[in-house]
């Protein structure tokens, strides 16, 4: 069991923490700001090390009005073996008005006989700005085998508040049971073992950045494909997948299209965390 509340917020240009309390398994490290822009970067950790059966990890995060935070993990999300109950990780998160949020962990690993549950809860307003990147990785198996795992399911649900209420986005489903059938096929994973994803929401998504993006990933040894939402209350989302046969070429990719947000958005360099 693991639980985790951070609130940031805008003080005298940078964003800081307001509320930091954690319990269980589950903590976040010392604050940095790897530029001059004021944005916050915070690292989760969980001491254990992997998630196993029937864990569960709670995660809340709120960005106030004007405030920026960068969310990452310190290695990657290891599910080993899950015998009784599936590990479940359920994640709220707040954007205030002109917040931003970049929420980039590293890569989630399900190893063999291994089930887990993702449910992340979303609530933006209208001028806010989210960018989510994550490679989905299978684990180490004795005979090779890169769908040993039992189960991953992940949700996204994002909504959209304004001063009437809120309105749904999006709800962003990605289940993938190997040991129901064949997953590896026309359909499914193509022939592919891994699975990248990106989820941009913020006002100036557009057909022609969904284009520009589209045209970025023809670079890379990936599968990928590019959709949007429709636009609420002056918001857009914008869901890219890409499948590819290396954690490190979907790492390139989603790196470079998240760089190019960074860049034009915000004015900000690529993201360079040199965690190893």
């Amino acid at each position: 069991m693991g639980e985790l509340q951070l609130r940031v917020a805008e003080r005298a240009g940078r964003s800081v923490a307001v509320r930091q309390f954690h319990r269980g398994a589950l903590r976040v490290l010392r604050p940095h700001y790897l530029d001059q822009s004021g944005q916050v970067c915070y690292v989760m950790v969980n001491p254990g090390g992997a998630y196993l059966g029937a864990d569960l990890y709670v995660v809340d995060v709120e960005v106030e009005p004007g405030a920026s935070l960068l969310l990452t993990t310190q290695s990657a999300t290891k599910i080993y073996r899950t015998p009784g109950s599936f590990a479940e990780q359920r994640m709220t998160i707040r954007l205030g008005e002109g917040a931003e949020l970049e929420l980039a962990p590293d890569q989630l690993i399900a190893y063999r006989e291994a089930s887990y549950r993702q449910n992340t809860h979303i609530t933006v307003r209208p001028t806010s700005s989210l960018i989510m990147a994550e490679v989905i990785t299978p684990g180490w198996s004795p005979d090779g085998a890169s769908f040993k795992y039992r189960e991953l399911r992940l949700c996204n649900e994002i909504q959209v508040e304004s001063d009437d209420g809120a309105a749904l986005l999006a709800l962003d489903n990605l289940l993938i049971r190997p040991a129901l059938g064949d997953v590896t096929g026309t359909g499914f994973m193509e022939g592919y073992s891994h699975l990248g994803s990106l989820i941009v929401v913020d006002p100036r998504v557009d057909q022609a950045l969904a284009d520009e993006l589209n045209r970025l990933t023809a670079g890379y040894e990936a599968y990928s494909g590019l959709s949007l939402t429709r636009t609420l209350g002056g918001t857009t989302g914008l869901i890219l997948r890409s499948l590819s046969n290396s954690t490190e070429e979907l790492n390139r990719l989603l790196g470079a299209c998240t760089g190019l947000l960074r860049e034009r958005w915000y004015g900000r360099a690529p993201l360079d965390l040199r965690k190893y």
